[in-house]
């Protein structure tokens, strides 16, 4: 069986929203920061994803394109990953994310989500199995990330399929 990686990054932190739109809220300086060192550590522990499914807020988008800087710094067995920004990321919630999931293609080993909490959150304890479950609290801070590994192929991932491997979270 392949064993397949999710890797789940709650977006780095963001200005507050004051009077802009939640959508177009921005990394402040110590995002920035966080959100290269959370591609720093992704590379350093050889966490390198086949496919990016990125929510398009800005926020998302610029921790994306901040943590991707320092993973290509690393070497990819595979090249640089496939990105694609889909709206179910920002708007829906964790059945939206199982959705996405179950729609990517099989030959696809690791995925990295960079979304939003409380959705992050929910999808890392609800991935978790039984045996690992047992009333596990997870919570992903900004520039958190939860890197899951599963058996089953992306078609059938399901709550409790992956195991939690890892924890971190990034400061720069």
């Amino acid at each position: 069986m392949t064993t397949r990686t999710l890797i789940l990054l709650r977006h780095a932190k963001a200005e507050t929203p004051g009077d802009l739109d939640d959508f177009d809220r921005a990394l402040t300086d110590r995002g920035e920061s966080d959100a290269d060192a959370a591609g720093a550590w992704l590379a350093d522990a050889r966490l390198h994803p086949d496919l990016v499914l990125c929510s398009p807020a800005k926020r998302t988008r610029q921790t994306w394109q901040a943590a991707s800087i320092a993973l290509v710094q690393g070497e990819h067995p595979h090249g640089a990953p496939e990105v694609r920004y889909e709206e179910g990321l920002y708007e829906g919630g964790r059945t939206e994310v199982f959705d996405l999931l179950r729609a990517v293609p099989d030959t696809v080993r690791t995925v990295l989500i960079v979304g939003h909490n409380p959705t992050m959150s929910e999808v890392s304890a609800l991935m978790l199995p039984d045996d690992q479950f047992q009333g596990t609290v997870v919570e992903i801070k900004t520039s958190g990330i939860a890197v899951h590994s599963g058996e089953k192929p992306w078609s059938s991932v399901e709550p409790g399929a992956m195991r939690l491997l890892r924890r971190h979270t990034a400061r720069g």
